[in-house]
């Protein structure tokens, strides 16, 4: 009869907590189909602006809805998504950016301020292009030069910001040791250590 194996008391059965974190719910589905939804729009106008018209313009107006849609779930949405949890004042955006920038920021569960601050500008952005894109189809405003110029220098605004919230979610993701592009598609997060931000 073959011998049962030893159990090494120096080896833990259980999983390493490090390698497998306890993941808590972040963000809900509403915020997430939005960010996406958001992206598509975008990425589809601006590929778009030369080529396709009609696809363009109803790229703009997916857009202008979407945006609605998140300032009502920023005010009505779960706790993670209301503006009431991530928008700062500017002086915290600019203590949390001067902290950044000595490698000492605190890791935040939601929206940390520079992030929050990015999502109100980028929100404003978007908006201000749907906006003038819009306006160059109406009567009043079809072939006004101001108008085509608000707009393109709209949308090429909300590039440069997009790029720059690229970046930061990169940054922050090596930071923090933690996949914010996974966490925007299933939600969740690493949950709230001794020394972060909830």
């Amino acid at each position: 009869m073959p011998k049962p194996a030893k159990i090494d008391p120096n080896v833990s059965i259980a999983t390493d907590a490090r390698a497998s974190p306890e993941m808590v719910r972040v963000w809900d589905r509403v915020v997430r189909s939005f960010h996406w939804a958001l992206v598509l729009s975008f990425v589809t106008a601006w590929l778009t602006s030369h080529s396709s018209e009609d696809i363009h313009h109803w790229a703009g107006y997916a857009a202008a809805a979407l945006v609605a849609m998140r300032l009502l779930w920023g005010v009505l949405g779960t706790p993670y998504a209301r503006f009431s949890q991530f928008v700062r004042d500017p002086a915290t955006v600019l203590r949390y950016l001067s902290a950044l920038l000595s490698g000492r920021e605190a890791r935040y569960i939601g929206h940390n301020p520079a992030g929050g601050a990015m999502v109100i500008v980028l929100i404003g952005a978007m908006g201000s292009t749907a906006l003038t894109g819009w306006l160059m189809t109406t009567d009043a405003y079809f072939g006004v030069p101001w108008v085509e110029a608000a707009h393109s220098l709209a949308a090429h605004g909300l590039l440069l910001l997009v790029l720059f919230h690229m970046g930061g979610v990169a940054l922050a993701s090596f930071r923090h040791r933690e996949n914010l592009v996974r966490a925007m598609i299933t939600g969740r997060k690493r949950k709230a250590e001794p020394a972060d931000i909830a």
